[in-house]
């Protein structure tokens, strides 16, 4: 797990040095900000289209073997558009290159989330969740911080380049990695005394990892049927969409609140977007210690986040603001990873890869229509008209789902007494026997 953290931190970085020179690179080449508006479509696309599809893919393939052929893939693209760069030809292939992207992704998503968390036992997969989202605001700033460096001493391919080198480093690692599940059999075997092994019993065959049992439901549509047949996962979904369209995309809603109503500057948004940053880091240090998370308690940082931003959108001052960023960030960071942890442990182990790939196709659904939606509101209502009712949103929307919900459970019939007295075990799905990050 180390290992990995260390791959995540350095792919991270690079994947943060690309991106904050991917746009200004597409509006260069084209001149056109709808071109670069486009390119973003174009690479998001696939996710929406064929997450589920790679998704099953994900089930069915080995899984050290597809993470590492798909980060070795992303990082063959990176050099080539280095390359391309550095000769000047980027402009045909460009909105190919970011397809091509986005299609990689819909499988290499799913396959490092599941590798991540085979790594550790299942009750330590919100800690392994929560190193990952400090790591990936750590790579955040860090990328961006030697993104402008590279690129005003070595150009706008170097940044590619350091991309395409990150992801080498994470192929190079995955051999080595080992599921939690085999070091705890090694373990078992080494404190065992020899004599206690049975004389004359043969193995059982060892199971494939990252494939699905004889059993199991094979196909996209069987992941999008056992998905939508979990009432908990539906509701996760839910709680994520409305978050992440009406209260998720500060950079929007915050950069026009700072610079607009409070009349402050470019570089004041740059330390709400700091503070943004750091209040994820504080979030990720708390959600560690998450040991059993419910979408209960993501609804309910999600209406808290809800009701913090109302505040921010009433902050009547640039420090008011900032004061109440800090706590929106934690409860994000937070809910953030309660969400991953019951995503990537509650379906079963052969289905844990689909699963992901419907989750990816539908966030990439409203992360598409979020921010042309939010910004209609915006332009109707206001920066604070926007936060303040988004918000309201929100945290409403989440509480009479939640009433909802408890009558239901008070109007279903009881059950006779003779059988609720029998203890019905549950099986626990078990992320390093089958699945991860």
């Amino acid at each position: 797990m180390r290992w990995w953290s260390v791959a995540n931190l350095v792919s991270n970085t690079g994947t943060w040095m690309q991106l904050t020179v991917q746009n200004l690179l597409v509006l260069q080449i084209t001149g056109s900000a709808a071109a670069t508006g486009l390119s973003l479509a174009v690479q998001a696309g696939p996710g929406l289209l064929l997450g589920v599809f790679g998704g099953a893919m994900v089930d069915r393939w080995p899984r050290k073997v597809t993470a590492a052929v798909s980060q070795g893939v992303l990082g063959a693209i990176a050099f080539l558009t280095a390359t391309l760069i550095a000769c000047d030809l980027l402009s045909v292939p460009v909105l190919l290159l970011a397809a091509v992207t986005g299609i990689v992704n819909t499988i290499d998503g799913p396959a490092t989330s599941l590798l991540g968390n085979d790594l550790v036992p299942r009750k330590d997969v919100p800690s392994a969740i929560a190193l990952g989202s400090m790591v990936h605001s750590a790579g955040r700033l860090i990328g961006t911080a030697l993104a402008a460096v590279a690129v005003g001493t070595l150009g706008m391919a170097s940044a590619y380049v350091a991309n395409g080198v990150s992801f080498l480093f994470v192929t190079a690692v995955i051999p080595f990695l080992r599921p939690a599940t085999h070091s705890a059999r090694a373990a078992a075997r080494a404190a065992a005394p020899a004599e206690a092994a049975p004389a004359r019993t043969r193995p059982l065959p060892r199971p494939r990892r990252g494939r699905p049992s004889a059993g199991a439901p094979d196909g996209a549509r069987a992941g999008l049927a056992y998905f939508m047949g979990r009432p908990r996962l539906v509701a996760l979904a839910g709680v994520t969409a409305l978050s992440s369209i009406f209260g998720r995309n500060y950079q929007l809603t915050l950069a026009v609140l700072v610079i607009g109503p409070l009349q402050a500057g470019q570089s004041d948004f740059g330390t709400v977007s700091t503070v943004l940053a750091i209040g994820g880091i504080l979030g990720a240090v708390v959600a560690g210690r998450l040991r059993n998370p419910t979408v209960r308690l993501v609804g309910v940082l999600a209406a808290c986040g809800g009701v913090l931003q109302v505040a921010a959108g009433l902050a009547p001052g640039l420090l008011v603001l900032i004061a109440l960023v800090i706590p929106m960030a934690v409860v994000e960071s937070i809910s953030d990873t309660a969400g991953a942890t019951v995503l990537q442990t509650d379906p079963a182990p052969e289905m844990r890869g689909r699963v992901l790939g419907v989750w990816r196709s539908t966030s990439t659904g409203w992360q598409l229509v979020g921010p042309p939606l939010l910004g209609l509101l915006v332009e109707f209502a206001g920066a604070r008209g926007a936060l303040v009712s988004g918000g309201l949103l929100i945290a409403g929307a989440i509480a009479c789902g939640g009433l909802r919900h408890r009558t239901v459970v008070r109007r279903a019939p009881a059950l006779p007494h003779a059988v609720s007295a029998v203890p019905v075990p549950v099986p626990i799905a078990v992320p390093g026997i089958g699945r991860a990050s």
